[in-house]
């Protein structure tokens, strides 16, 4: 097939040329007088894309699955209680390895489509006398749903209650792309990985630490040894990792840096909202439903798609795969079958996603979905047309 993959997943996703070209490198000296060049500025930049100025950032060469890791056994004891919410696949591997890690987890299994339950927090929280609660896990970015949860309505419940417990965000496929504040919102460790909204491929997990996390973890009891922070720390503090480190990953890392900041984060977030209401339109254009259940959690990096019954999300996928050279994330264990996903996030802008939803058409016409030809990418660049003209009168 002639032409360009077409990459509309919710990661990895698409990585710039700029970035690509800046790992296009010679293998180099790990343990050279000015490697730190490099490395000090990149932890430093980090947190300013986590918004935080008291945290400390740490790389790990992993997904950020292997961030997940790093935040709970650097923090946690064997027994401690940890609360998560089961909105989607990734928070439920969260509660799995949190379980699999030896604690007690209270999960909230809710209905998927819906927040972070903010209420059966509140009474938990009330209901903890003792303050046995040692850890409320947050998926920011739900990405089996296209969900977004209220991170900072969570910090105010624990404040209210005057709770110890720590916060732990997911922010795999929020961070750099979906307004998010470590500082402000009381987040104690954040996890991403490096193939969203850092535009990079897959390979790095990355995570920001409260200076209340990094006290936890010197008495913590979980066991660790490849993401200790006690042993990354002293290193990390001259440039230097306890390992070897994805030399390349890290100028793509630099690079992608480099492209945040030139553009802005308040712009990255503003692109971001901006590209996911066209392809909320195109939904509503089409007759369809996200699988959000209501507008004001509707994410801004990947849409789910609801299809109609009697229609097989997997043929929508592999049509756009095999006849328009097209990936599209596919319906995950309960939505298996019953919808698809368009990611929308990091090297995104309203052609390609024009791309994407035309594409998405022709999939789903191809597997029986009786929509108009054209109805969601015409109500998608009307969307797109508005929202330029009124960049441009606020200019």
């Amino acid at each position: 097939m002639t032409g360009a993959k077409h990459l509309f997943i919710p990661g990895p996703t698409n990585v710039p040329e700029r970035v690509r070209m800046a790992m296009n490198v010679p293998m180099e000296d790990i343990r050279a007088p000015d490697f730190p060049e490099l490395t000090l500025p990149l932890f430093e930049d980090l947190k300013k894309v986590f918004r935080t100025e008291t945290g400390r950032a740490f790389i790990f060469p992993s997904s950020g699955t292997g961030a997940w890791e790093a935040a709970l056994s650097n923090t946690l004891s064997p027994g401690d209680k940890v609360i998560v919410s089961s909105i989607g696949v990734f928070s439920m591997l969260w509660a799995k390895m949190s379980r699999d890690l030896g604690l007690e987890v209270i999960e909230y299994d809710e209905e998927w489509g819906d927040a972070f339950p903010l209420e059966r927090l509140a009474e938990d929280l009330a209901a903890d006398k003792d303050k046995a609660i040692k850890a409320v896990l947050v998926c920011q970015n739900e990405t089996t749903t296209g969900v977004v949860s209220d991170v900072a309505g969570v910090r105010r419940l624990l404040d209210a209650h005057d709770h110890p417990a720590m916060l732990y965000v997911d922010g795999v496929s929020s961070i750099g792309s979906i307004d998010f504040r470590m500082d402000d919102w009381g987040v104690d460790l954040a996890v991403t990985g490096s193939q969203k909204g850092f535009m990079l491929p897959t390979g790095l997990g990355i995570i920001a630490v409260s200076q209340k996390a990094l006290e936890a973890s010197k008495t913590a009891g979980l066991k660790r040894s490849y993401f200790s922070f006690d042993w990354h720390a002293p290193l990390n503090d001259q440039g230097f990792f306890p390992y070897t480190p994805a030399t390349v990953m890290l100028r793509g890392l630099r690079e992608a840096l480099n492209m945040i900041f030139e553009e802005g984060l308040e712009n990255i977030f503003a692109r971001h909202t901006r590209i996911a209401g066209g392809v909320r339109a195109a939904v509503s254009a089409w007759g369809l439903q996200t699988c959000a259940k209501r507008p004001e959690i509707q994410s801004d990096t990947v849409t789910t798609v609801m299809l109609p019954e009697g229609i097989d999300g997997n043929a929508v996928i592999l049509n756009a795969y095999n006849r328009y050279n097209c990936s599209f994330g596919k319906g995950l264990l309960r939505l298996d079958g019953k919808a698809f996903r368009i990611g929308h996030l990091g090297y995104m802008d309203e052609g390609l996603a024009l791309t994407g939803l035309g594409l998405a058409e022709l999939a789903m016409i191809d597997a029986g979905v009786d929509i108009v030809p054209g109805s969601g990418v015409g109500a998608a660049v009307s969307h797109y047309s508005r929202a330029q003209s009124e960049l441009r009168l606020a200019a």
